[in-house]
């Protein structure tokens, strides 16, 4: 039944994309069309976060970056900030064992010592991602504290500290956040923004672009299932001619 639907177009179950990244933007703007507050935009926007994560996990993904909070969100009010990073705590405690049952490992994509990040979630985030390492049936990775560019200029330090002489393309892979993992094949930002706002900039040079209009709060299995149908639509050539 996962991938039949009535007067629609189906799944291809045999071409499901491995890596999909997610940038979980509209929070606040999903919020303000309702008269709500912002902060129940965050929270509406945590709940489209299981939503999806189980749907991605059922429908065979076997990777999902998300872009949970960027070292620029830290430049918004105070009580904005503390109200999303503690969305983020009860997220990751709530879901822990729920995540070692289904074999989920949990990773965290960006710098766990920026200093305005509160010790507690630090805490929480290297214990969940601690306790899941050993899981092997999929991967949820976290963009926490996470900026593309700072990525890349951390990962060159890395590799001068290591005094590596000759790099190439794989030596900057491996020294990057993400280095277990394969590239995205699909990158989707929610509510209609057309760019990437510096995530995962080296990791997506060929991965496939979707912009649906949809807020985040938003997405369930019908948005998510759009967004793997059109995908499944696109001719992937990585700079080849056919």
């Amino acid at each position: 039944m996962l991938f039949k639907k009535k007067n629609a177009i189906k799944i291809d179950p045999n071409n499901i994309p491995v890596h999909i990244g997610f940038i979980m933007d509209g929070n606040g703007r999903w919020a303000k069309e309702k008269g709500l507050p912002r902060s129940l935009g965050h929270r509406a926007g945590v709940d489209a976060l299981s939503r999806v994560l189980e749907y991605c996990y059922n429908v065979g993904v076997k990777y999902m970056s998300v872009y949970a909070l960027s070292t620029e969100n830290f430049k918004r009010p105070k009580t904005e900030v503390d109200y999303i990073l503690n969305l983020v705590e009860e997220f990751i405690n709530k879901k822990l064992q729920n995540a070692l049952e289904k074999d989920i490992r949990i990773c965290v994509m960006g710098d766990l010592d920026f200093k305005e990040l509160p010790s507690n979630v630090k805490k929480s985030l290297l214990n969940a991602v601690d306790k899941t390492k050993n899981c092997k049936k999929f991967v949820l990775n976290l963009g926490f504290c996470y900026g593309g560019r700072h990525e890349i200029v951390s990962a060159v330090n890395k590799i001068l500290k290591d005094d590596i002489k000759v790099v190439d393309e794989k030596t900057i892979s491996d020294y990057l956040y993400t280095a277990h993992m394969p590239d995205p094949d699909l990158i989707v930002r929610a509510s209609g923004e057309q760019r990437i706002s510096n995530f995962m900039l080296w990791q997506i040079a060929y991965s496939e672009m979707y912009f649906p209009k949809e807020y985040w709060p938003q997405f369930n299995d019908k948005i998510v299932e759009k967004c793997i149908i059109e995908y499944q639509k696109r001719n992937r050539r990585f700079g080849d001619a056919k």
